[in-house]
């Protein structure tokens, strides 16, 4: 099976809840400066500055970058990363009819700084050739570089990526989400399970096609999303990214009739319902429960989650929480630590660690007042990153139960942002995530207490089984 693209576009928010982790990562960056290439891989500061063109001396940039600052960028081979760079030039060539007869990958001895100079003659001589491919070229290196790593966490975020508030609306795809999450296909695509289904319209093409909760996804774009149980590629294809994003074909089944159809969706920009763009949203359930939905970690949420409790909690004894982390992307890891230490004092949260294994331990807030009720987690795969610090942290400290399913498997470790000299994006991790109990949650997943998997019928039926069995917990 071809694995789908490490480095997700994720959007105007994710990338802002992209950028709150980087900016409140626990470590400093080991280094800041390209002394080989003498230029400077250097922390964001302020807004963004129009972009320039992507040139070799900015692929340069990156690689010596990732050499200095990335977690095991002291013992990686780097060949990988230039192996991989040129790969994908030449393939680029190839899909333009413009391969070039000494176009070929020069010998690599080992040496990191000689490795660069012998690439960066050859890159050369061949982009000087097709100039007209030069920007193009430039691009597909440098993301094949960064996904080399295959660490979750690594992106080049350029373009609209790079420039959020260019968005108009609030959110861009074709307005759906299915069973299948995006940081799952993107992160951890073989932990997919068929049928592959539509849990939420939110807007846009989707709603404008009729398509509703429940709807199975046969095939995208003429190819079926599983192939002998393993997710295929075309699963991507539901979450776009921008700008190169085309029309996307579906084939349905609506099981309560039996229909089938074909519907074309154009990617595009809509507008979200209210409780869609609410980060923190919360009511009271029977039995007074407090019900908070959390849609990323943000930063502030911890506080704004701790308020709406306190604000259900008031005129009345409540018998317990339901946080529900479902489609949680991910964010700050303190505000993730923050939000624990509302369930735990005196305990480690997380590991940040280094390639030789020195682990530096996040630990809880004592200084936040604990909420001192029973507390049921809400995960799907949807959860990812910060949402799985927070949730592995409420499973081995036993501060609360786990339902629903699996988390995502994506927390390589939190993202360190760098400015490249084309006023682009590159981030990944100085450190790897380790769990509580130093287990290694990225690619494996927090597993729930009590699995309780969403099925098409359920969604067709507006029945949300997870919450069903959180209530019952919480009632005993």
């Amino acid at each position: 099976m071809t694995a789908v693209r490490i480095g997700p576009r994720i959007g105007a928010a994710g990338l802002a809840l992209l950028l709150a982790a980087a900016c409140t990562a626990p470590t400093p960056p080991r280094s800041q400066e390209n002394t080989a290439a003498g230029t400077i891989c250097a922390r964001p500061q302020g807004a963004p500055q129009p972009e320039k063109p992507t040139t070799v001396d900015v692929i340069e940039q990156a690689y010596f970058c990732i050499l200095g600052n990335y977690y095991s960028g002291a013992t990686m081979d780097a060949s990988t990363l230039l192996t991989s760079g040129f790969v994908a030039l030449t393939q680029e060539l190839n899909r333009q009819g413009r391969d070039l007869a000494d176009a070929t990958m020069p010998p690599l001895t080992g040496d990191r700084k000689a490795d660069w100079v012998a690439f960066e003659a050859v890159y050369r001589r061949t982009a000087d050739q097709v100039p007209d491919l030069r920007d193009r070229l430039a691009v597909v290196t440098l993301e094949a570089m960064v996904a080399a790593l295959g660490d979750n966490h690594a992106r080049w975020a350029h373009g609209l990526e790079r420039h959020p508030d260019r968005y108009d609306g609030d959110g861009y795809g074709l307005g759906l989400a299915a069973n299948v999450a995006g940081p799952q296909v993107e992160g951890n695509p073989g932990t997919a399970l068929p049928p592959l289904f539509v849990t939420t319209v939110e807007g846009g093409a989707a709603r404008a096609a009729g398509l509703r909760p429940g709807d199975v996804i046969e095939s995208i774009n003429g190819t079926a999303p599983f192939v002998g149980g393993k997710a295929t590629p075309a699963i991507a294809a539901l979450y776009p990214g921008y700008p190169e994003a085309g029309p996307v074909r579906l084939r349905l089944l609506r099981q309560s009739t039996g229909r089938r159809w074909s519907v074309t969706l154009k990617p595009g920009l809509y507008q979200r319902d209210l409780a869609g763009l609410q980060a923190v949203r919360s009511e009271l359930l029977a039995g007074d429960v407090a019900y908070v939905r959390v849609r990323g970690f943000s930063s502030d949420v911890a506080n704004r989650v701790f308020r709406a409790i306190s604000r259900l909690r008031a005129g009345r004894t409540l018998s317990g929480v339901v946080l529900d982390l479902r489609g949680n992307g991910g964010g700050s890891p303190v505000e993730a630590t923050r939000l624990v230490s509302g369930f735990a004092h005196g305990k480690v949260t997380a590991y940040q660690c280094t390639a030789d294994g020195a682990c530096e331990a996040m630990r809880t807030d004592d200084t936040v007042e604990l909420i001192g009720l029973p507390l049921v987690v809400l995960t799907d795969r949807g959860c990812a990153s910060a949402c799985e610090h927070f949730s592995s942290a409420i499973k081995d400290l036993r501060a609360g139960r786990l339902v629903g399913t699996r988390t995502a498997g994506v927390i390589s470790g939190p993202a360190q942002p760098y400015l490249l000299s084309d006023n682009t994006l590159l981030s990944f991790p100085n450190r790897h995530h380790l769990g509580p109990d130093r287990e290694v949650i990225d690619r494996v997943g927090v597993p729930p207490d009590h699995h309780v998997p969403l099925t098409p019928k359920d969604a067709a039926a507006g029945r949300d089984p997870a919450l069903a069995k959180a209530l019952t917990l919480l009632q005993k």
